[in-house]
Order: structure tokens, then C-alpha cells, then sequence
């Protein structure tokens, strides 16, 4: 006959093991979890947001700032982008603008109200800033302030439509909209703000 101290002992043993490997099972699982939520959060689309430089004044004759049209729509776009993501509060998360006085005072209503600084690039390799923007800022929004020659080059860098239309001289008002997911094919959407171009 079996003595009923062992088999509690027994039982009791059996009973630790089962818990342990409940617990173990549990850690490898959450740590599964912890790092595939991670790796998909590093992999996230990225937005990179492109409009040219809004309307400029005409004196002085070289670099201008924005005409008092150039800082309505500035200040239109800021309005757009402040809540640029879904999530109350969330905007843009680096501006960059190229260093002339027309294209810093586009962004410059954009980074005050989400207090941010705009970053200078330069105008001459759109590929650098491009190739830049997509390895630092994964995941995140981003607002260029270009020229209408340089928009779409930038958006050609990124990977997206080469077929963007040349843009008007007299032409301010798109927004253009390139998503870069972490796979798949990156696309280019393009929206209007402000006064309406009219060719």
C-alpha cells in the first residue's frame, strides 16, 4: 500500500511543474508578442507630405518672401496638417524646407503650431534629402516644402509616380500625398488647399 504522504508529495510536485511550464509557456509567448509589435512598429508607413512654396511676393527681386496670398495659404496649410493624423494632438513629425525665404515662411506656420524646428535641406540633391528622410523617419509623417521644380523630382526619389504633372508657375495649391509602406507598393495621392489654381 502506498504511503498517502508520497503521493501528495507527488501530486505536489506534478502540480509545481505544471505551473512552471504555464509560466514559461506565458514569458515566451508575451516576448513573441513584445517583439513582433515592435518590429511591425518599426515597419510602419511612412507619409512624406510635398507641397511647393506658396504664393510669392515680388519685391524683393531675390528671395522673396510669401505675397499676403502666399501667407493665407501658409497659414491654410498649417491648419491642414496640425491634426494630420487621426489621433488627437499627432501632426507632422519633421518639416523640412529648402533654405529660400519663400519656402521657410510655407513651413514656418506648420512648425509653430506643432512646435517644431524646420530643417534645411538642399536644393540641389533632392536624392540625399529623399534617400534621408525614408531611413530616419520610418513610420512618421513628414511635411517638404519645395519648388515646382523639385516637388516632383522628390517624389520620383521616393519611389512613387514618375508621371507626377509639371507643376504651374502659377501654381500653389497641391498637396501631394506619397505613402511608403513597409511592404509594398509606395503610392502618391494629390489633394488641393487654398485658393484654387485656375490654369
Amino acid at each position: 500500500m502506498a504511503n498517502p504522504t508520497s503521493r501528495t508529495k507527488a501530486d505536489i510536485d506534478r502540480r509545481r511543474r505544471r505551473r512552471r511550464r504555464r509560466v514559461q509557456i506565458i514569458v515566451i509567448y508575451t516576448a513573441i508578442a513584445v517583439c513582433l509589435a515592435w518590429f511591425f512598429e518599426s515597419q510602419a508607413t511612412t507619409t512624406v507630405i510635398f507641397v511647393r512654396h506658396a504664393e510669392r511676393a515680388t519685391q524683393p527681386v531675390e528671395d522673396p518672401g510669401l505675397s499676403e496670398a502666399g501667407r493665407q495659404r501658409a497659414a491654410e496649410l498649417a491648419r491642414q496638417l496640425v491634426d494630420a493624423d487621426v489621433v488627437p494632438g499627432v501632426g507632422v513629425d519633421a518639416i523640412y524646407s529648402t533654405s529660400y525665404r519663400r519656402s521657410i515662411e510655407t513651413a514656418n506656420p506648420v512648425a509653430d503650431a506643432l512646435n517644431l524646428p524646420v530643417l534645411m535641406y538642399d536644393v540641389s540633391d533632392t536624392e540625399a534629402i529623399t534617400e534621408a528622410i525614408v531611413k530616419e523617419y520610418k513610420g512618421k509623417i513628414i511635411l517638404v516644402v519645395g519648388h515646382s521644380n523639385t516637388v516632383p523630382e522628390m517624389i520620383a526619389n521616393m519611389g512613387a509616380s514618375k508621371n507626377v504633372p509639371e507643376i504651374s508657375q502659377d501654381e500653389y495649391d497641391n498637396i501631394y500625398l506619397v505613402t511608403i509602406p513597409w511592404f509594398g507598393k509606395t503610392k502618391t495621392i494629390r489633394l488641393r488647399y487654398g485658393e484654387p489654381y485656375v490654369p
